[in-house]
C-alpha cells in the first residue's frame, strides 16, 4: 500500500490552510496514496494557545470536518486530520483530536491527544494543559488496502511519542504519528523515538509534521518520514511543505516479525 504523510507549515487562517492541505492531498492521490496523513494543527497554527477556542467545532458539524469528510469522498482517499480542536464540556478546554475518514467520507475514528506537552527551558515556554483537555483512550482502527490486505493502523499525536506504553497498547501494523515538534526537541529526539518506536513495535510508523517558521513565530522541526518495522526510514522531507510517499509491504511486515518475534517474547 503506498502511504502519504503531508507536511506543513500552518499559518494563522483557517481558509489558507485548508487550501493549503486540499492542494497537498492532491499531490498525494496523483502520486498513487490509498492513505494519506496530515500534521497536528493541519488547520490552524494560531497567535496563541487560545485561539484554539475561536475554531472548535462540534462532533459532525463544522468547515474542518466538511473539509476533511469532502476531501476524502471527492479524492476516494483515506485521510487521517492529523489534529483539530473539538470542543469538550468545559468552555475553557478544547481537545486535541484526530479525525480518520474512510474514501466515501465517513468518520470511522476519533482519537482524543492523551499526553500534553509541557517544556520551559528558560527561552521556549509550551503548556498545552492550558487550554487542552487530555485525551484516555487508545484509539485503532483497520483498513483494507487495493490489494485486500487488512491493516491494524494506530493513532497518537507528537507528544504520545514520547511514551512507549501507549503503543504497546495498540498493537498495531501501521502506526501515525502527526506532530508539531518545536525545533529544539525535534533536533534533539524525533527521528530516533520514530525509530525506535517502529522496532520495538516491529511496526511501520508514519509520521506527519509541520515543519518550518509560522507566522505565529513558533518553529517547528519537520522531517515528516515513513519507517519500517527494522527502522529503515523509507523516505523523508526536511522541512516546508510537501508530500512524503512510501510503499508499505504487509509481506515485509510478516517477515520481519517471523524472523525476529520479539512480540512473542514479551515477559512482562
Amino acid at each position: 500500500m503506498k502511504v502519504a504523510a503531508i507536511q506543513m507549515v500552518s499559518g494563522i487562517r483557517l481558509e489558507d490552510n485548508l487550501t493549503q492541505a486540499r492542494g497537498l492531498l492532491e499531490q498525494a492521490r496523483d502520486a498513487g496514496a490509498e492513505l494519506a496523513v496530515l500534521p497536528e494543527y493541519f488547520c490552524f497554527m494560531g497567535r496563541q494557545d487560545a485561539d484554539k477556542l475561536l475554531i472548535a467545532e462540534t462532533p459532525g458539524n463544522g468547515p474542518i470536518q466538511d473539509f476533511l469528510g469532502r476531501s476524502a469522498a471527492e479524492l476516494g482517499l483515506w485521510i487521517v486530520g492529523g489534529t483539530l480542536p473539538m470542543t469538550t464540556e468545559d468552555p475553557a478546554h478544547v481537545a486535541n483530536a484526530s479525525l480518520v475518514y474512510d474514501p466515501r467520507g465517513r468518520v470511522v475514528a476519533r482519537y482524543d491527544k492523551i499526553h500534553l506537552f509541557r517544556y520551559d527551558n528558560g527561552r521556549e515556554r509550551y503548556d498545552e494543559a492550558a487550554v487542552l483537555a487530555a485525551g484516555d483512550r487508545p484509539t485503532a482502527f483497520e483498513l483494507h488496502d487495493a490489494c485486500g490486505n487488512l491493516w491494524r493502523v494506530g493513532l497518537s499525536v507528537c507528544y504520545d511519542l514520547r511514551f512507549p506504553e501507549l503503543y504497546r497498547q495498540l498493537g498495531a501494523d501501521l502506526l501515525l504519528v502527526p506532530a508539531a515538534f518545536t525545533h529544539t526537541t525535534g533536533q534533539a529526539h524525533w527521528e530516533v523515538l520514530l525509530r525506535a518506536r517502529a522496532i520495538e513495535n516491529q511496526a511501520y510508523v508514519l509520521a506527519s509534521a509541520q515543519g518550518g517558521n509560522h507566522e505565529n513565530g513558533r518553529r517547528t522541526w519537520g522531517q515528516s518520514m515513513v519507517i519500517d518495522p527494522w527502522g529503515v526510514v523509507l523516505a523523508q522531507r526536511a522541512s516546508g511543505a510537501g508530500v512524503v510517499v512510501a510503499d508499505i509491504d504487509m509481506n515485509r511486515l510478516r517477515q520481519v516479525r517471523q524472523q525476529l518475534p520479539a512480540l512473542q517474547h514479551r515477559r512482562l
